[in-house]
């Protein structure tokens, strides 16, 4: 007698998928457990930086001219063969230079290096990923069935996103940071409100709100502590506001910087212009959410139609096409 065959599952046996099953759910578990015990502190990097520039702040103020430069700007190899060559090929500018530190530091990112290694990624990449693709296609003949219109395409395509590659990343971190500090700033205005009316300094008021908000919201804590670091060691208090607005990409900041520039100006009341504010900004963030809310009947058009209604159909009209099938069936025998 023949061996009779097992139950198969897309032509391999049960056994073999079970097995295969196991193994990634055991693979799913080991990664569960090495995520969870290997956890680190999110404030530990944020304080590091902090610590940085308080340092950077201090060598600024107390070092000497000749020592300034080398404590500000400490020595890296890699940044500085990448600044070399861009050097050597005339393409590094400062105006360039300056825009993408702007970029970075709206990211979070605070070094100095990162901006070179940006505009280096701008040269390199085409070269290499724009440079392969172009090599493949026209030498290689990769794609031989494609017109030379859509090798073209191709080509072009992939220069023109290895170039822009690096800016889209920089600015996909500054949108997500920048929606992050938008939901967290009234709370932090009433922070804020709440330590001004205790009578607490704008240097402490600060301090305070960036330690409280520092698990919740990670972003403005941290840019409420870096400002608060620049306003105890920077002899000019409207220049810290000012790189405040600066670090952040978002117009209810430079609102805010308007009111303690004006503030520390005029000597105004602070709590109220602030507790103003944060009424504000919350009215904006219920009338955005409501207005998400208005148009999700539009959005969710689409979707009714392509994948609910005709389930639905099958649904109903399902079983009466079956049993009408089967009368047929039944009376044409």
């Amino acid at each position: 007698m023949g061996e009779v065959a097992g139950p198969t599952v897309m032509g391999m046996s049960v056994t073999t998928v079970a097995t295969m099953l196991i193994a990634v759910a055991t693979g799913a578990l080991l990664l569960a457990l090495w995520a969870a015990f290997t956890v680190r502190d999110p404030m530990s990097k944020r304080v590091k930086a902090l610590n940085e520039r308080r340092e950077e702040l201090k060598a600024g103020i107390s070092a000497a001219p000749s020592k300034k430069r080398s404590r500000l700007n400490p020595t890296n190899q890699t940044t500085d063969r990448m600044r070399s060559l861009l050097q050597s090929l005339k393409v590094l500018q400062d105006e360039q230079l300056k825009q993408a530190q702007i970029k970075l530091m709206q990211a979070g990112i605070r070094s100095k290096d990162a901006a070179v290694a940006v505009i280096f990624g701008r040269l390199v990449l085409p070269i290499v990923i724009g440079g392969t693709v172009v090599v493949g296609v026209y030498l290689l003949h990769w794609f031989p069935d494609w017109s030379p219109f859509k090798k073209f395409l191709l080509a072009a395509g992939a220069l023109i996103l290895s170039y822009k590659a690096p800016d889209l990343y920089v600015q996909n971190m500054v949108t997500k940071r920048s929606t992050a500090i938008r939901k967290a700033l009234p709370d932090g205005l009433d922070l804020l409100v709440i330590c001004a009316e205790a009578g607490l300094t704008v240097d402490a008021a600060f301090h305070r709100v960036a330690r409280e908000l520092g698990k919740g919201y990670p972003e403005l804590g941290d840019e409420f502590a870096l400002t608060a670091i620049e306003l105890g060691f920077l002899t000019d208090r409207r220049a810290a506001f000012e790189n405040l607005a600066q670090r952040i990409d978002l117009e209810a900041i430079r609102g805010v910087v308007t009111t303690m520039i004006q503030t520390e100006k005029y000597g105004t009341p602070l709590a109220s212009a602030l507790r103003v504010l944060s009424a504000e900004f919350r009215n904006e963030r219920m009338m955005r959410a409501e207005e998400k809310a208005a148009r999700l009947p539009a959005i969710m058009t689409v979707p009714l139609i392509l994948f609910i209604l005709p389930v639905l159909f099958i649904v109903i009209l399902g079983p009466a096409a079956c049993a009408i099938s089967d009368q047929f069936l039944h009376r044409n025998g």
